[in-house]
Formats: structure tokens, C-alpha cells, sequence
């Protein structure tokens, strides 16, 4: 009795710890990032994507990111769009230009939830480069630098994974330290 008792009691622990686990969720810009919330639900409570967000919204992208999915986020922070040049962000928000800034929003976006174990396996496929098709049709690159993991853009510019594998309902969102731009 007391054998299955203690069996019974490891059973449900080793079973929450990993329900625990499975559920965790990560801090992301001051707020938790939970894996039952969607890409948009997580997104707005994030201090460092602000910007992000706005882009978002201004974009009518909104409904698209809450949807099923799922989709991989290269979530560029508030610090990434401060590296464009002065008044970029507002221009790109401008309602004449809500194609490019839909261009460049969905650059950021590619189908099917990648974390970054199945990023690292498309990597060691390629010898040592991933190519990721975007929603928008173009072209990502994904690399190792030691233990970092780096996206490159169409025109050569190199963004850092700073957070990654935040999981969500509909997919996953990593992080990244640099805008990506399409060519164009």
C-alpha cells in the first residue's frame, strides 16, 4: 500500500513538473509571456515592443497574428526600430504606406512554429545556413555564431536572437535586436 502511495505521489509530481514545465512562461519586455495567450494577447504587455506593436496595428495585422497560425516571430524591440534612420518609423506608419510597412511587418513572419532546436537542425542541414521563407515571400537567413543565434536579412543585415523560444498559442516569437528588411 504505502509502495503505491509513494508511486501514485511520484506519478503526479514528475507529471506536474512537466506540465509545469511545458507551460512556462518567460519574461519579455517586464511581462510574462504565457503559451495560452496568443502572438497579439503577449505582445501588447511587452514594454520593449511598443513600437512593434503600433506597426502592428497600424498595419491591420492584428486579426492575421491572433489567428491559428501557427507562425515564428522575429519580434524586432522598441531599441531595434530606434537603430533605422530618424523619422523612418513614422513614415512607414503614414496610411500611404501601409503596403511597405505590411511588407515589412510580414518579412518578420514565417509559417509553422520553429524554436530554435528546429532553426539549429535546418542549420546543420545547410552547413551551417538555414534559409527561411517569409510570409511575404522573402528570404531569411538563419546562422550560428557560438552559441548565438543571428537572422540576416535580403540586403545583409545581421539581427540577433536575444530571447528565444518564447512560446505562444499560435506559434513562437524570438526576439531580435535589428529591424529586418526586405530587398526591394
Amino acid at each position: 500500500m504505502k509502495t503505491t502511495k509513494f508511486l501514485s505521489i511520484a506519478f503526479f509530481g514528475l507529471m506536474f513538473g512537466v506540465t509545469s514545465f511545458a507551460q512556462k512562461s518567460l519574461m519579455v519586455g517586464g511581462a510574462a509571456m504565457y503559451p495560452t495567450k496568443n502572438i497579439i494577447e503577449n505582445a501588447v504587455n511587452s514594454k520593449d515592443h511598443t513600437t512593434l506593436v503600433a506597426a502592428v496595428k497600424a498595419a491591420s495585422l492584428v486579426e492575421t497574428l491572433q489567428s491559428t497560425g501557427p507562425f515564428t516571430v522575429f519580434a524586432p524591440t522598441n531599441a531595434a526600430f530606434d537603430k533605422l534612420p530618424k523619422g523612418t518609423v513614422e513614415n512607414l506608419l503614414k496610411p500611404e504606406n501601409l503596403k511597405t510597412l505590411q511588407t515589412i511587418l510580414t518579412y518578420h513572419v514565417v509559417s509553422g512554429k520553429l524554436n530554435t532546436t528546429d532553426i539549429m537542425n535546418e542549420i546543420k542541414k545547410g552547413n551551417g545556413k538555414a534559409m527561411l521563407k517569409t510570409v511575404s515571400g522573402g528570404t531569411l537567413t538563419a546562422w550560428m555564431q557560438g552559441k548565438d543565434l543571428y537572422i540576416t536579412d535580403e540586403k545583409g543585415t545581421k539581427s540577433k536572437v536575444t530571447i528565444a523560444d518564447v512560446n505562444q498559442s499560435n506559434g513562437v516569437i524570438h526576439v531580435i535586436d535589428t529591424v529586418l528588411l526586405p530587398k526591394q
